[in-house]
């Protein structure tokens, strides 16, 4: 029986799990052209066994996640769940852009939106929204109906996120990617505690890092989960470490498949506030060790190298290619590396100056590991 969790300030229980539409199945290689048949037989049947939240966004599937979650949430689904979805923050240029995104959007979803996120937010996309005037705006939605309750989903470091949360009392909830490898990286465990300790539902993205943490092991994390005195998978292992901790109200996944599905609607249903014993956690602990033993480049993001006199931005470079190696996940890391890392600061703009190495703690070879990186990760994928 699926479990449910609290959201917030709000009088209402979230499932644990929340379905994604972000990685619906396709047909062929489109990835706008949704499998609407499998992904309808999807999320109704999360939905017939407790699902209650249901996430999409504006670029989801090249735009066709919105219209398509519309019709799947008739035939009497839409009464059973929450609909959140995100206004995209990066196409807003002035404040009439506010109303143009959402009306197109409620007319793409055929419903109203109870969760209306700011997407993606940063320290340069939260300026810029600021600037146009984003939570009046916000404020004159609810009040008129339009959306329901107002949230953000955020990528940048802790003290921005803070910074964000600080600058309106009236969040109802924030979305942050949160799982066991990334407890100190964008707003982290500091960033969780801190969001519910002001009273916001914290949503969680990215559980399994992408798919990253679902994909079939290394050895050494093989071996480790194989030695666990409790039996259960490695999906289920990650999963529960999130459902353990209070400050998270629900946990999203983007499932692109009908047994990944049944195993994610499985797991929520046994799934406990801290249910994990203190021998798990150090299993965790262990696991996560293993993992960064297998980066190659031991970058601890001191940010000594910062700033690059050429502006190259060192510690992501790093941090992308070990990700490559850690997960052997070069396709994604080559998508980040060449659409999230800008071209005047990727590792081919390196002047070879060395004054980087000069102030490096770890003494890392960062000219090497720079022309390393950049042509392992310009390369296609």
């Amino acid at each position: 029986m699926m479990q449910y969790r609290t959201f917030g300030k709000l009088d209402w229980k979230p499932s644990a799990l929340g379905f994604g539409a972000m990685r619906l199945p396709v047909v062929g290689d489109d990835h706008s052209h949704i499998d609407e048949a499998e992904a309808t037989r999807m999320i109704r049947y999360a939905i017939d066994h407790g699902v209650n939240y249901i996430d999409t966004a504006y670029p989801y599937h090249g735009g066709a996640s919105e219209p398509f979650v519309g019709r799947v949430l008739q035939d009497g689904y839409r009464e059973r769940v929450k609909l959140a979805t995100k206004m995209p923050a990066w196409l807003i240029k002035s404040p009439d852009d506010f109303d143009r995104c959402l009306d197109e959007q409620l007319e793409r979803l055929q419903t109203h939106i109870d969760f209306y996120l700011l997407h993606g937010l940063n320290r340069e996309r939260w300026h810029n929204l600021s600037n146009h005037g984003v939570l009046d705006w916000a404020e004159k939605a609810m009040a008129a109906g339009r959306i329901g309750r107002l949230g953000f989903s955020f990528h940048d470091d802790v003290d921005v996120f803070k910074a964000i949360i600080d600058a309106y009392d009236n969040w109802t909830f924030c979305q942050i990617q949160y799982n066991f490898m990334d407890v100190e990286n964008q707003a982290g465990v500091e960033g969780l505690k801190y969001a519910a300790g002001k009273g916001l539902a914290v949503v969680i993205m990215e559980p399994l890092l992408g798919g990253r943490l679902a994909s079939k092991p290394p050895e050494p994390v093989a071996k480790l989960w194989a030695g666990a005195a409790r039996r259960r998978s490695h999906v289920d292992w990650a999963l529960q470490w999130l459902w353990d901790q209070p400050e998270i109200s629900l946990v999203l996944s983007g499932m692109s498949a009908m047994p990944q599905v049944e195993e994610n609607v499985e797991s929520a249903a046994h799934s406990a506030l801290h249910s994990l014993t203190a021998e798990d956690h150090a299993l965790i602990a262990q696991v996560r060790e293993a993992y960064e033993a297998l980066a190659p480049i031991p970058c601890t993001k001191c940010e000594y190298c910062q700033p690059c006199p050429n502006g190259v931005s060192i510690p992501r470079i790093f941090e992308t290619y070990n990700q490559a190696i850690m997960y052997d996940s070069f396709g994604p890391a080559r998508w980040f590396y060449n659409n999230m890392i800008k071209a005047e600061e990727r590792g081919d703009m390196c002047l070879q100056c060395g004054e980087c190495e000069d102030l490096c703690p770890q003494h890392i070879a960062i000219i090497e590991w720079l022309a390393k990186a950049h042509a392992v990760l310009s390369a296609e994928a």
